[in-house]
């Protein structure tokens, strides 16, 4: 059990969860800077948690929901206020309704998780500050202390799986909810290196290709919101299949760390993807998540059984060699 204290202190209206670790503090941030990892610990074993968002970086925001043994979802969200990499990061703690916006009957809270190194390891310090008592003892007596706990029994396990998380592994897609797939890969490179190898021309031209035998012929960047995108591909010589482009909308833009746009192929109705990617600095290099949602699952499924993840692996592994092995 890491978790070694629990200080209640009713005058100051703080709750303080003090947890060791056999492992560097590196390796424990990155656990919080990865929703893949987040997701495994985060909500007690009965009540695993999704987190649809996760915006590790000063100003942004993280949405996750909690699903129960009969398919009852508990939401939340993380407003952060600071993220000083490798030694704290700052929220603002609440709930969400069943719509996902915060929920004005259920308390927020303001916490701190501080990270050291220790004679045996790391050490996570998680103080949670309330605005009154009675706020305090409503989520003391809804089992915040219980919670915790439990679902800090279950992080031995993920910073033990060195394997799922490293820097080598190809692109990997997971579903989340009835509409939604995250993609993320770990790339070797900066989170400005890589957010300039997806906004120059210039460089996507030398990676932004897909599956081997195809070139990128037509590429047109959104640099802020309102601005249109659309990247065309052409088959070389002597391989099947014919050009297509894909057109959309910038929608919120944050150098380097997040953006959100549209995307759909070109001369094809329907609605398009609501694309949000966001890269992290992790152990290894920067950790690119991707996740899409579709207008129904039909149209998700149809669309991964394409390939798309395989083509976007692709395209990662010459962004690593063309790029940044050469930087």
């Amino acid at each position: 059990m890491p978790v070694t204290s629990v200080d209640k202190n009713l005058e100051e209206l703080t709750l303080t969860i003090v947890a060791d670790f056999p492992v560097t503090v590196r390796r424990l941030w990155d656990t919080y800077a990865d929703p893949r990892q987040l997701e495994r610990f985060w909500g007690p074993p009965q009540w695993p948690a999704t987190f649809t968002r996760h915006d590790f970086c000063p100003g942004g925001r993280s949405e996750y929901y909690m699903t129960g043994p009969d398919d009852t979802r508990s939401g939340g969200y993380w407003e952060f206020l600071t993220v000083v990499e490798g030694v704290s990061f700052e929220v603002l703690d609440g709930f969400t309704d069943a719509g996902g916006a915060p929920d004005p009957e259920m308390p927020t809270m303001r916490a701190v998780f501080s990270f050291e190194e220790t004679a045996g390891g790391a050490r996570l310090t998680t103080t949670t500050y309330f605005a009154s008592l009675d706020q305090l003892e409503q989520l003391i007596s809804m089992g915040m202390e219980e919670g915790t706990r439990s679902a800090m029994a279950q992080i031995d396990d993920v910073l033990a799986d060195l394997r799922t998380f490293s820097a080598d592994r190809a692109a990997i897609s997971q579903l989340l909810g009835d509409t939604q797939v995250r993609i993320s890969r770990v790339l070797r490179g900066t989170p400005r290196q890589i957010w300039e190898a997806h906004h120059d021309p210039e460089l996507l031209n030398r990676w932004f290709h897909g599956p081997d035998g195809w070139a990128l012929v037509g590429c047109r960047v959104a640099s802020a919101p309102g601005e249109t995108t659309r990247f065309e591909w052409a088959p070389d010589d002597g391989v099947e299949g014919e050009a297509f482009a894909l057109v959309g909308e910038l929608i919120e833009t944050d150098p380097p760390h997040r953006e959100v746009f549209t995307e759909t192929m070109e001369g094809v109705e329907g609605p398009p993807t609501h694309n949000e990617q966001t890269l992290t600095p992790v152990q290894g290099g920067t950790l690119l998540t991707l996740v899409i949602t579709y207008a129904s699952a039909e149209l998700r499924d149809l669309i991964l059984g394409t390939g798309m993840v395989d083509g976007m692996e692709a395209g990662y592994r010459r962004l690593e060699t063309e790029l940044l092995s050469a930087g």
